[in-house]
Parts: C-alpha cells; structure tokens; sequence
C-alpha cells in the first residue's frame, strides 16, 4: 500500500469541475487582481470565523507582517513568538521592523510556557503572537489576559487552524486581529499563495486594504508605504468554493486523528496532547520518536509519506543567528529537546481508516527493528 502525505487530488475531485469554471469565468472577466470575487470571500471568510472583517493578501506572511504594520509596530518594538513555529511567524516581525522575541513551550503541547511568556515582557514589548500549531489552537484565555495586563496586541497566527475553535469560538476572532496562510496544502488552500486577515476592528480595516495596495486610499493617492500584497481573484474564486467543504475537510481531518489515536496508542510514539477546551482541525498530525531518521527511512521504504515540522526553534536557524539576538543553543530547553523527537504522519481529508492502520502497524513494525 502507498500512503501519501497529502492527497490535494482526492481532496479537489468532486469540486475540480467547479474550481475551474470558476478560474475560466475570472479570465474571461479579466479582473485578474482584487476583483468582485475578492470582496466576497472576505466577506464569506469573516463570517466563517465569526470575525467582523477580513482582508485578503497574497500570502500568510504579508498577513502577519501587515497586521503589525496596521497598528504601528516597527523599529525598538520587541513581539513575543513562540520559539517552535515557522519561521514566517518571526519573519513577519523582523520585516515590520521590530524585534521578534523567543518563548519556549510547554512540553507536548506546543503552546507558550506562560511563566516564561510574562518574563519575556519588557517595556519595550508591544505584542505576542500565539501560533494556533499543526491546527491546534493555542490557550487564548490566559494569554489574553496577560497581553491586557499589559496593554499589548494579540495576533493570531492562525495559518495551520482553519476553522478549529477555543472554547467553542472559532479561532481568527479570539485575539486583536489573526493571519491566515491559504497556501495550497492548508486546509483551506488556494491554486497559489494567499493569506487572509481578520479583524473585529473596524478601525484598522480602510488602512490595511490601502496597505495591501501599494499604500493607495484611493488611485495614486498613496498615504501608507507601497506595499504590494493584494490577492488574486482567481485564488479568491477558487476559495469560496472550498470554502463551502471546509467543515466537512475538518470532519474528516478529525476522524483520522482519532483513528491514529486509537491505532497508535500501544506504540512508543509521544501521539499530541489535546485540551478538552480545543477543537483541533488537524492541519499536521505530529509525533515524537527518539529513533526519528530510522523510522523516517523505514516508513518512506514502505510506501508512507512522512515529514518534520520543523527540524530546529528558530533561534537555532542560520538566518536568526547570523543577526545576532542574544540567544544559544540551551536557552530553550523544551522545543530543542523535542524538535530532533518531532515526525508528522500523513493527514488529508479522504484518508482512510485503513490507510491508517497500514501506518500504525508499519509504527510498530519498525520499532521491533529500531537498534537500541
């Protein structure tokens, strides 16, 4: 058996029809950039995520680096991270201008350590960025209260979370404003890059729509920076109606996630820890072995597409290092220790529950092989 690690065919056949048509009525419109169907998918995508506005772009990085632009963040502001995400959750800071600042997590949840979050605070902090990780969202609640205590913005990088919900309330709506990547392999993806933020501040949402184009408020009146990051309306036609399956993707999503659970809990991967308060939609399903490249070579021989997300914390990464922020290796103990530990199993809407198993079995399989 062959399992792949995302199946976006199987994913897109009953609505591929569809999608094209949609893509040829755009050409045949001509409104290549910002068109009609643009302001619709805003609209349907807020409603989705119970926010009250939305902004789209052309990718998850200009959503963040734009939602801290829009409210004023830039040089000698420092912007809270957690150390073990991707790296366009800290590129956004740097390219706003301010200074990312690491956080290490609480181990297996791969949410910030709360007590080393308040010490990371300094006069100098302006915002945090909880990452909604692998499609599990982050504990919004205490971290929402420590960003008031201090009178700090809340960004959400909810690119991996589509849809998954904190205490019954969809994420994208929970902080001051969230980012969203529609990168085709997300849950939610278009036929390119693309990004969405949202918003229920309706003060920021006539400079972010200039801020995406060009700094303009309206033709040639360029009051902001010329930054260009508008979407394109083929993506924006291409996403209503994936829109429409989202749910459903997320069910299925849900569904294999369980199935894994079950499967595999008689092996001696470390499977996620998931709070009763979340609502995952499995963006990434992640393990941990301590035998990560063994079991790598043996599952892939095996016909099983198997990733890592991500080798190392981003204060070890070459391009963090060469600038010089203060941190070493040892400074994060948690995420350095699991990132050598961390494998992602396959996960698409369509899997099956015997795909599954073949999986599972191939787990334990290779671990009667593994050297001591």
């Amino acid at each position: 058996m062959k399992v792949p690690f995302v199946d976006l065919k199987a994913m897109h056949s009953d609505i591929m029809d569809e999608m094209l048509a949609a893509a040829t009525q755009v050409a045949n419109a001509g409104s290549f950039i910002l068109g009609s169907d643009v302001a619709a998918f805003e609209e349907e995508f807020a409603a989705y995520s119970e926010a009250k506005y939305a902004v789209g772009v052309d990718s998850g990085l200009s959503a963040l680096k734009l939602a801290l632009i829009v409210h004023d963040i830039g040089a000698g502001d420092e912007v809270i991270v957690p150390v073990n995400t991707f790296i366009a959750t800290a590129g956004a800071v740097t390219f706003a201008g301010a200074t990312p600042v690491f956080v290490d997590v609480i181990p297996g949840t791969y949410n910030f350590d709360l007590d080393k979050l308040r010490e990371a605070i300094t006069p100098a902090t302006k915002a945090i960025i909880p990452v909604h990780l692998y499609g599990i969202p982050a504990d919004m609640d205490p971290i929402m209260e420590i960003a008031a205590e201090h009178n700090l913005l809340i960004l959400e990088d909810a690119s991996q979370a589509h849809g998954s919900r904190y205490k019954g309330k969809r994420v994208g709506g929970i902080g001051h404003i969230a980012a969203f990547s529609l990168y085709p392999a997300k849950n939610l993806g278009a036929f390119g890059d693309a990004g969405i933020i949202t918003t229920n501040d309706e003060s920021v949402i006539d400079k972010l729509k200039a801020l995406r184009n060009c700094g303009q408020t309206q033709k040639y009146h360029h009051d902001y920076a010329p930054h260009n990051h508008r979407m394109d309306t083929i993506h924006a036609a291409v996403l209503r109606i994936k829109l429409r399956e989202l749910d459903k993707w997320n069910a299925q999503r849900r569904q294999v996630a369980d199935w894994y659970a079950e499967a595999l809990a008689d092996t001696d991967l470390v499977l996620p820890s998931i709070a009763d308060s979340v609502e995952p939609v499995w963006h990434l399903y992640v393990v941990q072995t301590k035998q990560r490249e063994f079991m790598m070579k043996q599952l892939s021989d095996r016909g099983i597409g198997v990733g890592i997300h991500y080798p190392f914390p981003l204060h070890m990464t070459p391009y963090y290092q060469d600038m010089n922020l203060g941190y070493q290796e040892g400074d994060f103990p948690v995420a350095e220790a699991e990132a050598p530990q961390l494998m992602t199993l396959p996960m698409f809407p369509g899997m099956t529950q015997e795909q599954v198993e073949y999986v599972a079995n191939a787990v334990r399989e290779v671990s009667e092989l593994q050297p001591a």
